[in-house]
């Protein structure tokens, strides 16, 4: 399949062959869900504890005779069952990363890809060099190109004007090809490939 290659001023600037097995097959939404949950885990902390009786600091003497009192048996003031006592069973620092297999990672973002040409929300750019970094004059092609939710994908991350001028407005985001992500990919309306881009995410998953 072909699709028109655009300037960010808005002019044509040629055709691109899109391959079918990366931008047209039949979406997989099961496997998005698994990447965006594995995406997701991966970046928790994990560092959640609570102090559990060894870690509270009270004293361990026995707080009263074992018998005699009537009351029931005790020992330390450290038990659960005292105010200021060690929790149990609470949160311990862990991680929750998972495995995903490299194979749905991959069918992830080809379905990704899929849903967004499905819409219409698939655009190429012939690049993303500007000659400011003024958010006001992105702002203005933006708005001839009738974009207020993107994703910008380049080749490498040295568009430095680029990412200047876009890190002030919302829901416009740029990454390198390398960083590019189901979640991100979701999280925005339209995703904005430059054609080297889209030679990098093809070789990538065609192999």
């Amino acid at each position: 399949m072909k699709l028109q290659v655009i300037k960010l001023d808005g002019s044509s600037n040629g055709d691109i062959e899109l391959e079918g097995a990366v931008f047209d097959i039949e979406p997989k939404k099961e496997s998005i869900s698994d990447v965006i949950r594995w995406q997701l885990a991966r970046r928790q902390a994990g560092t959640h504890a609570t102090k559990d009786r060894g870690g509270v600091s009270r004293s361990t003497r026995k707080i009263y005779k074992q018998k005699g009192t009537g009351r029931a048996r005790h020992g330390a003031r450290t038990a659960n069952i005292f105010v200021g006592g060690g929790i149990v069973f609470g949160p311990v620092p862990r991680s929750h990363k998972f495995k995903v297999n490299k194979k749905v990672r991959d069918l992830a973002i080809k379905s990704l890809l899929s849903i967004k040409m499905r819409e219409n929300n698939i655009i190429v750019c012939e690049d993303l060099n500007i000659e400011t970094s003024k958010t006001k004059n992105l702002q203005e092609c933006l708005r001839q190109l009738d974009i207020k939710s993107a994703l910008f994908v380049d080749v490498s991350s040295d568009c430095r004007n680029f990412k200047n001028a876009c890190s002030n407005i919302h829901k416009i985001d740029v990454l390198p090809i390398l960083g590019f992500n189901v979640y991100d990919g979701m999280l925005h309306e339209k995703i904005i490939f430059t054609r080297g881009a889209v030679d990098c995410i093809q070789h990538r998953l065609l192999g």
